[in-house]
C-alpha cells in the first residue's frame, strides 16, 4: 500500500512527482497519516496532489447510507481534509464540488513551502459554510439514521404495493452499494426476480446476502419486467441512456435515493 515507506523508496530511486492523482481512493485508506505523509514526501516542491473523495455533507443530506460499506473507512468534510493535509506540511489550495458518486470533493493540495501560501477563496468559503452547518457538531449527524429508516419504510411499502398489483420487479446494478441497500432494507427474492449488471465477472453469480441471481442486461429485453430498482442510482443518467430499449418496451426505473422517484 502507498504510504511514507513506499514514498521514501521511490525518492531513493530518484523519482519525484509533479502530479499525484487519487480519485475515490482516500476513503479506502486505513493509514491516512501515512498516506498523506507519503504524498508530502513524493511530491515536488511545486507539484500538486489532486484528491477526490465522497463528501460527507452530500451523504447526510441525500440519505446516501449505501455509500457506507466495508471498503470505505472515512467520509470527509473539507474541514477534516484541511487539517489532515496541514498535519503533513501541505496546504489545500483549491477545492471543487463534483456530483460523482452522489457528491464528492476534489481538492488540490500543494506543499506549504511550495508556490502558494494561502488557499483560494473557494476553500475559505466552503470552510465557512461547513462551520455554519455544524461540521463539528454531533447534532448535524444525529438524525441520519432516522432518515434512512424512513426511506426504508417508504421504499418497502412502495415495492409491496407494486407486487400486490401484480407487477414484476427486477434491479439494475450488482454494486457494493446495491448489496448494502438490499440487505439493510430486507429486500430479497420475494420482491426482485433478478438483477442485471454489465460486469461479466458478476453475471452467473448471486447478490451477497439476498441470493438473487445476476444476469447480463440483455435479460431485460427478454423478460421486460415492469420496473427496475436502480441500485446504482449515482449513474442514473448513464444507465437510462444505455437502456433506451427497455424503456421503449414499457419498462420503468425506480430511483431510491435521495428519495423515491419513478422515471
Amino acid at each position: 500500500f502507498f504510504g511514507e515507506k513506499l514514498a521514501d523508496q521511490l525518492r531513493a530511486e530518484g523519482k519525484e512527482a509533479d502530479v499525484i492523482h487519487g480519485h475515490n481512493v482516500l476513503a479506502h485508506v486505513a493509514d491516512l497519516n501515512g498516506f498523506v505523509e507519503g504524498i508530502h514526501r513524493l511530491l515536488k516542491e511545486d507539484g500538486v496532489a489532486i484528491i477526490e473523495a465522497p463528501y460527507v455533507k452530500d451523504m447526510i443530506d441525500h440519505r446516501e447510507f449505501d455509500t457506507i460499506y466495508h471498503e470505505h473507512l472515512c467520509y470527509f468534510s473539507l474541514t477534516a481534509l484541511d487539517r489532515l493535509f496541514r498535519r503533513h506540511q501541505m496546504l489545500v489550495h483549491a477545492v471543487k464540488r463534483d456530483p460523482i458518486h452522489g457528491g464528492s470533493l476534489r481538492i488540490y493540495a500543494t506543499q506549504i513551502e511550495g508556490p502558494y501560501d494561502t488557499p483560494q477563496q473557494n476553500v475559505v468559503e466552503l470552510m465557512a459554510e461547513e462551520s455554519a452547518w455544524g461540521v463539528e457538531s454531533f447534532s448535524f449527524y444525529k438524525g441520519f439514521a432516522q432518515k434512512v429508516e424512513e426511506l426504508k419504510a417508504s421504499l418497502r411499502h412502495h415495492l409491496e404495493e407494486l407486487k400486490a398489483d401484480g407487477k414484476r420487479i427486477a434491479a439494475y446494478g450488482a454494486a457494493a452499494k446495491g448489496s448494502t441497500l438490499l440487505n439493510f432494507f430486507d429486500i430479497g427474492s420475494e420482491t426482485l426476480d433478478f438483477i442485471v449488471d454489465r460486469s461479466t465477472y458478476k453475471q452467473g453469480h448471486y447478490m451477497p446476502g439476498v441470493h438473487i441471481p445476476i444476469f447480463a442486461p440483455e435479460k431485460l429485453l427478454e423478460e421486460v419486467p415492469d420496473y427496475l430498482l436502480l441500485l446504482v442510482w449515482n449513474f442514473a443518467e448513464e444507465v437510462l441512456a444505455q437502456q433506451k430499449g427497455y424503456i421503449q418496451a414499457g419498462g420503468r426505473f425506480i430511483i431510491p435515493i435521495p428519495e423515491i422517484k419513478i422515471v
